[in-house]
């Protein structure tokens, strides 16, 4: 299942969230060297501090994660702006109530092999992906910006995303960071679904319904 937690109810899945701090060690830290802040088996940094919102895929028990994403408006303080500002142009202006950030995305590819062992890890990753759209056309939320590494566009691409690259730069590691916008609509959560072959929403809240621009249900950050 999947789970949208905010900060009134981080109380809640304390184990769930313990678990996504430990992947993001495992997964950012020691398997792909990033600099990132680590504290013994956890990474965690200062904007989870801020009261971001988790999208948590789980057991239906709630005790098993399997993946996790960090969502931030842009209106408050991002990665986007200050750690990777040079990876977008200067006239691209990011900061709007319903552009929001999505950060350490990770898949708990063990646990998905072992519980779902017809599952490969870029199908969890898609799926998560889905979920992600899933969640912010729920939310008032029309374009997602992530900051990814080059090799991530296909799977990006075989999950039916539609984004724009707004640029790259280099510096920050092994590798080039990119900036992608991605839509979020009605229209390309149908498409991601069509693609990957999903007929239900993975997110429990989804709806799919088409809201008003002009009254959107933001998340609380």
């Amino acid at each position: 299942m999947y789970l949208l937690l905010q900060a009134q109810e981080y109380h809640r899945h304390v184990d769930l969230l313990d678990q996504s701090f430990r992947l993001r060690k495992r997964v950012f830290a020691d398997q792909l060297g990033w600099d990132v802040s680590v504290s013994g088996p956890y990474e965690r940094d200062r904007y989870d501090e801020l009261h971001p919102a988790y999208l948590i895929w789980c057991s239906d028990d709630r005790q098993v994660l399997y993946g996790s994403v960090r969502l931030m408006p842009t209106t408050g303080p991002t990665l986007l702006y200050d750690v990777f500002r040079e990876t977008f142009p200067n006239a691209c202006d990011l900061v709007a109530p319903g552009i929001w950030e999505g950060t350490r995305m990770c898949i708990d590819e063990e646990t998905v092999a072992r519980n779902f062992p017809d599952m490969r890890p870029d199908r969890a990753f898609c799926l998560l992906l889905l979920a992600l759209c899933e969640v912010a056309l729920d939310h008032g939320i029309d374009t997602l910006i992530s900051n990814y590494e080059p090799h991530m566009r296909r799977y990006y691409k075989r999950a039916g995303a539609e984004f724009d690259e707004l640029g790259r730069a280099d510096g920050y590691g092994r590798f080039a960071v990119c900036c992608g916008a991605f839509e979020v609509s009605q229209r390309v959560c149908s498409q991601m679904r069509l693609r990957l072959q999903i007929t239900q929403p993975l997110y429990a809240g989804s709806s799919f319904a088409a809201r008003e621009p002009e009254t959107p249900v933001l998340l609380t950050a």
